[in-house]
C-alpha cells in the first residue's frame, strides 16, 4: 500500500470515536448560520481534545486517554441512502487528484527506474469518508449516540422552556418506535444543555441570568453558556481570521466536489426505482412541521432537483447534475466563521473540553461500571470482569467451529437487553475510550457467545474488533490475530452479504498488515475484495495492492504494473477518468520498450482515449501516435481502428487552433536519406523512330562505376575546352542528387526548370493510407539580378506561385506495408535560394477497405476518387543527415556529420537547354556493320547555345563525318542499295588493280596531341538559337566483340552569354547495342622474292588475307560478299590482287573461309608522308562494280578511329640509360626492318532475310599489320587465362639483361634474291662443264649502312642433301664483303658450274649482315630466300 499521512495507531482511534447528537432550536441554528455553519459544523475543527484525559476503569484503575476526539452531528432521522453514500465517495475520490508539480519517488528495481507517487491522498480521503459515513447498525454500538447536546439561544423568549421542548423531542426520537434511526447507545442518554449567546447582538446580563437558572435546574455538570459571534459579519474584511472549517467541509460537502468528466461512453440508468430514493426522511408532513429544520433531511440525501436518471449510474458511476455546478459556484466565495474572533475559537475549544471532562467521560465511566455490574450479577461470577476473563482464558479451550461448518443464521437478532449485547456494548465503550485490554477481553467473550448461538453477523463484528483491539493493546502482549479478520471478512461477504462491513475489515486489516511490512498478505487481502458490485472500491483496492507489490523488499515490478492496469480499467468503469489515465501512465513505465508491443498498444490506446475524454488532446495525440509508429503486430482491423481514432482526435486538435502551425504527422514513414532530387525536365518518351537521349532520370538506379565514367568523360571534355587543364573551380555536374552523390555544396538549379523531389514513403500498417493534396513545403529567399538579397525574406509555404510553382498530387495511395515513392515538382520562376522543408498532405484512410476478418479487400470501384473516411492536414519534415566526417583527428575521435544540402538549391539565371533525339538508331548490329542514323539537336530554352561537343570512351563506334563537305556524303547515291558509303560506279576493267586516293587524319578530327574521344559536333554557324533544331547524319559501326555494349555519349555545351555560376551544361546518353558475329579477318604480310617492279626498286610485299564467316545465321544472315579490300598506310599501298579467280563475287556462306592474296608496294616519293605528316594513302581493290571511296566518310572515319584506339593502347617503354643509348638506337634500326605499317580495310555486304524481306547490310573490318610474318586479327583474340602457379617466396635477383634484338629481327636486315633462267640447255657431249650466269641481288631493308658478307662455300655436308639437290659449284670469288647504304640494292654477278643434267637448288649462298657502326655481336645470318630451283637439260 502507499504511504499514509496517519499511522495505523492514529488512524483507528480516529475512525472510531464517541458520537454525540446535537439538537438545536431554530434561533440557535440561526446564530450559527450567520457564520455559514451549522452547530455541528461549528464544533468540528475543535472536536479533538488538546490535553490528556483520565478516567477510572471498573477496577478503579486510572486510565489515560490521549488525543481523544468526539464526533458531534445533527440528529438525522433517516439512515443515509447507499446511493447517496456512493455518490459522496465518488466525488471525494474525483476531487482528490495528485498535486501539480508533486515530486514523485524514483524507485529502482532491477533495470527499471519508475516514477511513482508515494502517497495516494484520494485513497485516504475515500477511506476517511467511507468510515465516517457508515450507517449505524444493530449488531455493534461504536457509532451509536452516547449523548445529546440540546442547544438554544439566549435571545429566545423562553429559553428554559425551549430546552424542555428539545429534551422532549430527543426523548420522543429515541424511545418512540416510529423512529428506528438514529441509534442510541443506552436508554438514558446524557443530555447536555448549551445556551448560545450572540455577543455582538444579545444581552449579556440576560444570558448570564438564564445560565444561572439552567445551573439550578440541570446542575453545573450538565449545562454550558457558549458565547459566539463577537463581531458582525460586515466587519469581516477588516482583519483576516483563519478559516479552520474549510478543510472539513470540503471533504464532506457534495457541493464542493469538482464534478468529474464523463467519457463518451453511453450511460444507462440501472435502477428504475431511483426516483423513489429522493424523499429520504420518510416523515409525514405534519410531523415535519413540528420538527426543527435541522434534521428533516440527511446531508447525504440526493439533490431532488436533479434528473433522477442521471443521479446514479451503476454502483458508483454517477453523473454530476447541472445544479451542483451552480451550488459550487455559489459556494466558492463563502467565508466560514465570519462573525467569530479568535477568542470565540478559544471559547468553542473550551466548551468541548468542558463537555468531555464534565459530561461525556463521567457518563461513559458510569455506564461501563453499570454494564460491568450487570454482567457480573447476570453471570453470577466474581466481582471483576478481569478476573472473570482470566478464568475464561485459563480454562480448557473449546475448539472453535470452522466458519464453513456453521449454518447460515446471520438472520438471528438479539433483543436490546440480551446479555450478549451488553458485553458487546461494554467492549465498544472500552474501545472508544482506548481501553484496549478490557475491550479485547469483552470482544473475545462476546465472540464465543455469538459463535455458540451461531449469530454470525454479531460474531463477525466481535472477531473484527477483537483483532483490532489485540493489535492496539499497549505493549503488544499478543500478536495480531489476522485469522480473526479473515474469518470476519469471509462471514460479512459470504454469509451476511454485507460488502460495506467486509470492506471496512479489509481497509483496517490491510493497514495493520502494512504497518508490519506484510505487503504480500495485504495485497492478497485487497485483491480478495475486488468484485463486480463496486468499480470504485475495486479500483482503489487494486491500486493499493499494486503499491504493496512495489513496496516489497524485492519489488515485484510487473505485478505492480499489471494491477495498475486493472485499477485503471476499474477507475475508467467508475467514471474516474483522471485516475484511470494516471494508473495507465504509471504502468506504461514498466511496459515501455520491453518488446511487449500488444500490451503497449493497449495501454497507449487507453491513454489516448482517456486523455481525449479529459480534453488533454496533446497527450491523446502523442499516445495514438505511439501506437501507429511502432512496428505494430496488431491485426489489420485493429490497426484500422487505431488509425481512425487517431485521425478523429487529430481532427479535433487541429480544429481548436485552425490557424496554428501544421502538426507533424507520424504516418507514413519517410526514409529521408533515400530522398532524391532531380533538376530538369522529365525525359520525353520515344516518338516513332525518334528516341530521346536517355540523359539522367529518377528511374535510373545509381551505379558508382558508371557515375565515375561520366565524371571522367566530363573532366575530359572540360580539359579540352580549357586547353588541357581542368579549372580549380570545376565540379562535376550533378543532375540527380541522392545519398551517394556529393551533397556538401549547394546544388545549382536553373530558373524555369522544374526541381523534382522523390520522397520515399513506407506504410508500416496493414491498412492502406491515402494521402491527398500532397505537395512540397518550402521557403524561398528571392534575389535580384545583381545578386543582393532582398530585404524581406519571405517564407512562402503555399502561396506565391509567381515565385515558385508547386505541383500538388491530388491522391497518393500507399497500400498496406508498401514502400512507394512520390515525385513532387517545384517550378522556380525567380532566382534566389530555395529551401525544401518537407511535405504537406492530408492523411486519411480508405473507407470500407478492410473486411471483418482483417484481410484487405479492394475498395468499391470508384471513379478516380477514393472515398476518404476522415483525413487531417499535416506535415512531415525532410531532415537528411549528412555523411560522417572522418578526415581530421578530431573528426575521427568524435562523431561529427557534414552538411547535406541536396534540398537547398540555389536558383540561377537562365541557361540554354539542349535536347538530343536519335532517329533510326539501331539496337542490334553485326560486328563491324556500318549504319547511318540521324541526330537531332534541339535548343528548348530561351538562350542560344554554342560549343557543342560530344565525348565518348568509344569514339570508334560513331562519327559525324569529316570536316569538309567533299568528304561527307550527305545523302546516299542512288546505286544498287541505299549505302552508308560514298560510292562510285567503276569500270569493269579495273578490277584487279588498286584505285588510289589520299586523306589526312586532321580532316577527321584526329590530329596530333588531340583527345580522340572529344569530338566537336559540326553545328552550322556553331550556334543553336532558341527553339532551333538541327539534324546531322551519324554513322555507327558495330563494335568488333560480340555481345551487349553500353556506349556512353556525353554532350557538352555552353551558353553564348557566360554565366558566373554555371559555365557549361551536359546531356548524357547511353546507347545499348547488341552485336552479333559477322566476319573474322586475319592477315599476314611477307616479303616478295620478286625484286622487279616498275620503279626498279625493292620492297614488294605479299599480303595474305583470310576472311572467315563466323556468323551462325543468328541475325538471319544468308551470306557475306566481300565487295572491296582497301589499304591505308603512310608508306605502303596495295597494288593488285594476285589470286583472284574468274568468279569475281567473293561470297562466304555460314562458316566458310576465303583467302585473298595481294601485292603491296611502297608509295612513290611524292606520296610518302614525311615523318610528322598525317597523310595516309588509300588504295582500293574492288570485287564488285562500284568503288567505295575509302578515303571519305564514313570509311576513313572509322579507320582513323580504330587507328587511334590502337595507338592509345599502352606500350611498355623500357627506361634507357645514357651508355646504352647507342645500343638502343641500333636495336631500333634493326627492329624497323621487320616493321610495316600497313592497314587493311575489308568492306563487305551481308544479305539478311528479315520478315521475308531481303535487306543488305554493309560493314568494314580493319586489320593493322605491324610486323612481317606475324599474323594480325580484326577482332581482339581472347587470351587464355594463365595456369595457376605456386607462389615463390624469394626475391628475384636484379640482373639487367643487355638489350638485344631477336634473331628473327636481325635476319631481316638484308633481302636476297637470285635472278637466273628457270631452265638451261647445255650440250654436255660437246662441253663437259656447264656455266650459268646468276645475279644475286642484295637489298638493304634498313635505314642504316650495313656490312654484308656473302659466303658461297657449300656448308651442307649431309649426303641426303647432296642426293636431293645434286652438287654444283660456284666459280670465282667465294666470299664478298660489301657495305650497303640505306635501302641500297646491290647486284653481284656469279657463275654456277654444273656437270650433270638435273634440278638444282641455287639458294646456297649464305649472307651475314651487321650494322656498320656496331660491334660484331649483332652479325647474323640473313634469311635464305626460297629454294631457287634450276633445270639443266642436255641437248
Amino acid at each position: 500500500m502507499a504511504q499514509c499521512v496517519q499511522s495505523v495507531q492514529e488512524l483507528i482511534p480516529d475512525s472510531f470515536v464517541p458520537c454525540v447528537a446535537a439538537l438545536c432550536s431554530d434561533e440557535a441554528e440561526r446564530l450559527t448560520r450567520l457564520n455559514h455553519l451549522s452547530f455541528a459544523e461549528l464544533l468540528k475543527p475543535f472536536s479533538r481534545l488538546t490535553s490528556e484525559v483520565h478516567m477510572r476503569d471498573p477496577n478503579n484503575q486510572l486510565h489515560v486517554i490521549k488525543n481523544l476526539k468526539i464526533a458531534v452531528s445533527n440528529i438525522i432521522t433517516q439512515p443515509p441512502h447507499p446511493g447517496a453514500i456512493r455518490k459522496l465517495l465518488n466525488d471525494v475520490v474525483s476531487g482528490s487528484q495528485p498535486a501539480e508539480g508533486l515530486v514523485a519517488n524514483v524507485i529502482t528495481a532491477g533495470d527499471y527506474d519508475l516514477n511513482i507517487s508515494a502517497t495516494t491522498p484520494w485513497f485516504e480521503s475515500y477511506r476517511e469518508t467511507f468510515l465516517q459515513s457508515m450507517p449505524a447498525s444493530d449488531h455493534e454500538f461504536l457509532n451509536h449516540y452516547l449523548a445529546c447536546m440540546l442547544v438554544a439561544s439566549s435571545s429566545e423568549a423562553e429559553p428554559v422552556e425551549q430546552f424542555s421542548k428539545l429534551s422532549q423531542e430527543q426523548h420522543r426520537i429515541q424511545h418512540n418506535s416510529d423512529y428506528s434511526y438514529p441509534k442510541w447507545f443506552i436508554p438514558n442518554t446524557l443530555k447536555y444543555y448549551v445556551l448560545l449567546h450572540d455577543v455582538s447582538a444579545g444581552d449579556e446580563q440576560r444570558a448570564e441570568s438564564i445560565y444561572e437558572e439552567m445551573k439550578q435546574k440541570y446542575g453545573t455538570q450538565g449545562c454550558y453558556l457558549l458565547k459566539i459571534n463577537s463581531r458582525t459579519s460586515n466587519r469581516a474584511s477588516d482583519e483576516q481570521i483563519p478559516d479552520p472549517w474549510s478543510q472539513y467541509l470540503q471533504k464532506n460537502s457534495i457541493q464542493n466536489q469538482e464534478s468529474y468528466e464523463d467519457g463518451p461512453c453511453t450511460i444507462t440508468s440501472n435502477k428504475s426505482s431511483d426516483s423513489n430514493l429522493l424523499s429520504l426522511d420518510g416523515l409525514d408532513n405534519e410531523v415535519k412541521d413540528g420538527l426543527p429544520n435541522n434534521f428533516r433531511a440527511h446531508p447525504l440525501q440526493l439533490d431532488s432537483s436533479s434528473d433522477p436518471s442521471n443521479s446514479i449510474d451503476g454502483p458508483d458511476h454517477v453523473k454530476s447534475a447541472s445544479s451542483l455546478h451552480e451550488t459550487k459556484k455559489a459556494n466558492t466565495g463563502i467565508i466560514h466563521g465570519a462573525c467569530l474572533t479568535l477568542t470565540d475559537h478559544d471559547r468553542i475549544r473550551q466548551f468541548i473540553q468542558e463537555f468531555t471532562f464534565r459530561g461525556l467521560l463521567p457518563h461513559i465511566e458510569k455506564t461501563i461500571r453499570q454494564l460491568n455490574d450487570q454482567l457480573i450479577s447476570r453471570k453470577g461470577l466474581s466481582r471483576s470482569l478481569f478476573s472473570a476473563t482470566k478464568k475464561w482464558f485459563s480454562g480448557s479451550k473449546v475448539p472453535e467451529k470452522s466458519i464453513n461448518e456453521l449454518k447460515n443464521t446471520s438472520g438471528l437478532l438479539y433483543p436490546p437487553e440480551a446479555p450478549e449485547l451488553q458485553i458487546r456494548k461494554m467492549a465498544d465503550l472500552c474501545f472508544l475510550v482506548q481501553h484496549y485490554d478490557l475491550a479485547y477481553s469483552c470482544y473475545h467473550t462476546a465472540k464465543k457467545d455469538f459463535l455458540n448461538d451461531q449469530a454470525m453477523l454479531y460474531a463477525a463484528g466481535a472477531l473484527e474488533m477483537a483483532a483490532v483491539s489485540a493489535f492496539l493493546q499497549p505493549g503488544a502482549p499478543r500478536p495480531y490475530p489476522a485469522h480473526y479478520m479473515d474469518t470476519a471478512i469471509q462471514t460479512y461477504r459470504d454469509i451476511c452479504k454485507n460488502m460495506v462491513l467486509a470492506e471496512r475489515c479489509v481497509l483496517l486489516s490491510a493497514e495493520i498488515l502494512k504497518s508490519q511490512s506484510k505487503y504480500s498478505e495485504a495485497a492478497a487481502l485487497l485483491i480478495r475484495l475486488t468484485s463486480e458490485d463496486s468499480d470504485l472500491r475495486s479500483a482503489l483496492l487494486l491500486e493499493q495492492a499494486a503499491h504493496c507489490f512495489i513496496n516489497m523488499k524485492s519489488p515485484m515490478v510487473r505485478k505492480y504494473a499489471f494491477h495498475m492496469i486493472l485499477a485503471g480499467h476499474r477507475f475508467s468503469k467508475a467514471g474516474q477518468k483522471k485516475h484511470a489515465l494516471r494508473c495507465y501512465c504509471q504502468a506504461m513505465q514498466v511496459y515501455k520498450g520491453k518488446g511487449w508491443s500488444l500490451a503497449e498498444d493497449h495501454i497507449n490506446f487507453t491513454i489516448g482515449r482517456q486523455s481525449y475524454t479529459l480534453r488533454q488532446l496533446d497527450n491523446a495525440v502523442s499516445a495514438f501516435r505511439h501506437i501507429l509508429i511502432n512496428e505494430s503486430k496488431q491485426s489489420a482491423a485493429q490497426q484500422g481502428a487505431f488509425l481512425r481514432e487517431y485521425l478523429y482526435v487529430y481532427k479535433n486538435v487541429s480544429q481548436l487552433s485552425p490557424d496554428g502551425p501544421l502538426p507533424q504527422l507520424p504516418l507514413p514513414y519517410i526514409n529521408s536519406s533515400a530522398t532524391r532530387v532531380f533538376f530538369g525536365h522529365d525525359r520525353r518518351p520515344a516518338d516513332g523512330e525518334k528516341q530521346a537521349a536517355t540523359h539522367v532520370s529518377l528511374d535510373q538506379e545509381y551505379d558508382s562505376e558508371s557515375s565515375q565514367q561520366w565524371r571522367e568523360l566530363e573532366e575530359q571534355v572540360v580539359a579540352v575546352v580549357n586547353r588541357g587543364v581542368i579549372p580549380s573551380t570545376f565540379h562535376p555536374t550533378q543532375y540527380c542528387l541522392n545519398s551517394y552523390s556529393d551533397n556538401s555544396r549547394f546544388p545549382l538549379a536553373v530558373v524555369e526548370e522544374p526541381v523534382t523531389v522523390e520522397v520515399a514513403f513506407r506504410n508500416p500498417l496493414k491498412v492502406p493510407l491515402l494521402l491527398t493534396d500532397l505537395s512540397l513545403l518550402w521557403k524561398f529567399q528571392p534575389k535580384d539580378s545583381s545578386g543582393k538579397d532582398n530585404e524581406e525574406v519571405k517564407e512562402l509555404v503555399t502561396g506565391e506561385p509567381e515565385m515558385i510553382g508547386t505541383e500538388v498530387i491530388s491522391e497518393f495511395l500507399i497500400n498496406s506495408e508498401e514502400s512507394k515513392v512520390a515525385r513532387l515538382k517545384l517550378f522556380p520562376h525567380h532566382i534566389g535560394e530555395l529551401h525544401i522543408l518537407g511535405v504537406v498532405y492530408n492523411l486519411g484512410t480508405i473507407q470500407g477497405c478492410v473486411t471483418v476478418d482483417g484481410i484487405d479487400a479492394l475498395p468499391r470501384c470508384h471513379t478516380g476518387k477514393h472515398s476518404l473516411s476522415m483525413s487531417v492536414r499535416g506535415r512531415q519534415d525532410l531532415e537528411i543527415q549528412g555523411p560522417r566526417l572522418n578526415n581530421t583527428k578530431e573528426e575521427k575521435t568524435s562523431i561529427k556529420y557534414g552538411p547535406d544540402r541536396r534540398l537547398d538549391p540555389i536558383i540561377t539565371e537562365e541557361m540554354p537547354l539542349l535536347e538530343v533525339f536519335f532517329i533510326h538508331f539501331p539496337t542490334g548490329l553485326l560486328c563491324g556493320e556500318i549504319r547511318k542514323a540521324y541526330v537531332e539537336f534541339v535548343n528548348v530554352s530561351k538562350c542560344p547555345l554554342t560549343g557543342l561537343k560530344v565525348v565518348s570512351k568509344r569514339p570508334e563506334f560513331f562519327t559525324f563525318g569529316g570536316n569538309t563537305a567533299v568528304l561527307t556524303p550527305l545523302s546516299p547515291s542512288a546505286s544498287e542499295n541505299c549505302s552508308a558509303y560514298k560510292t562510285v560506279v567503276t569500270d569493269s576493267t579495273s578490277v584487279c588493280t588498286a584505285l588510289i586516293s589520299s586523306a589526312s587524319s586532321v580532316d577527321f578530327g584526329i590530329g596530333i596531341g588531340s583527345q580522340p574521344e572529344v569530338i566537336p559536333v559540326p553545328l552550322p554557324d556553331a550556334v543553336l538559337l532558341p527553339g532551333a533544331s538541327v539534324q546531322l547524319p551519324m554513322w555507327l559501326r558495330g563494335p568488333d566483340e560480340e555481345g551487349v555494349h553500353e556506349i556512353n555519349f556525353l554532350f557538352y555545351y555552353e551558353s553564348v552569354k557566360k554565366q558566373p555560376k554555371i559555365r557549361h551544361r551536359i546531356l548524357r546518353h547511353t546507347a545499348v547495342i547488341c552485336t552479333s558475329r559477322s566476319l573474322n579477318v586475319r592477315a599476314t604480310v611477307c616479303r616478295s622474292n620478286s625484286l622487279e617492279d616498275e620503279e626498279g626498286r625493292g620492297g614488294n610485299m605479299l599480303v595474305f588475307v583470310d576472311v572467315e564467316n563466323t556468323n551462325t545465321s543468328e541475325a538471319g544472315v544468308k551470306e557475306f560478299h566481300i565487295v572491296q579490300v582497301s589499304s591505308s598506310s603512310k608508306h605502303w599501298k596495295l597494288q593488285k590482287s594476285v589470286n583472284l579467280s574468274e568468279n569475281k563475287d567473293a561470297k562466304l556462306a555460314s562458316r566458310e573461309k576465303g583467302k585473298f592474296c595481294f601485292k603491296a608496294i611502297r608509295c612513290k616519293e611524292k606520296e610518302v608522308a614525311t615523318q610528322f605528316s598525317e597523310k595516309y594513302t588509300f588504295a582500293d581493290i574492288i570485287f564488285g562494280n562500284e568503288q567505295i571511296i575509302s578515303s571519305a566518310s564514313p570509311c576513313a572515319d572509322f579507320f582513323y578511329r580504330s587507328l587511334s584506339s590502337e595507338i592509345k593502347k599502352p606500350q611498355a617503354q623500357p627506361s634507357v640509360h645514357a651508355e646504352k643509348q647507342s645500343i638502343e638506337d641500333a636495336v631500333r634500326l634493326i627492329q624497323k626492318c621487320s616493321e610495316v605499317d600497313l592497314n587493311i580495310v575489308v568492306l563487305w555486304k551481308a544479305y539478311v532475310v528479315e520478315d521475308s524481306k531481303q535487306l543488305i547490310l554493309e560493314g568494314q573490318h580493319h586489320v593493322t599489320l605491324h610486323t612481317i610474318g606475324k599474323e594480325a586479327f580484326s577482332c581482339p583474340q581472347k587470351q587464355e587465362p594463365p595456369e595457376m602457379e605456386l607462389l615463390k617466396f624469394f626475391r628475384p635477383e636484379n640482373t639487367t639483361v643487355p638489350l638485344r634484338p631477336s634473331v628473327e629481327q636481325l635476319s631481316n636486315l638484308i633481302k636476297t634474291s637470285l635472278h637466273y633462267p628457270e631452265s638451261f640447255n647445255h650440250p654436255f657431249h660437246q662441253k663437259s662443264l656447264c656455266l650459268v650466269p646468276v645475279t644475286l641481288l642484295l637489298s638493304n631493308c634498313s635505314k642504316a649502312d650495313v656490312d654484308v658478307i656473302v659466303d658461297l662455300r657449300h656448308k651442307t655436308t649431309s649426303p641426303e642433301a647432296l642426293e636431293i639437290h645434286g652438287s654444283f659449284t660456284w666459280l670465282g670469288q667465294t666470299q664478298y664483303k660489301l657495305q650497303l647504304k640505306s635501302q641500297e640494292i646491290h647486284s653481284l654477278q656469279l657463275k654456277a658450274c654444273f656437270v650433270h643434267t638435273g634440278v638444282y637448288n641455287l639458294g646456297t649462298p649464305r649472307v651475314f649482315a651487321k650494322l656498320s657502326d656496331q660491334v660484331t655481336v649483332f652479325e647474323t645470318s640473313q634469311q635464305n630466300s626460297m629454294p631457287a630451283l634450276i633445270i639443266i637439260n642436255n641437248v
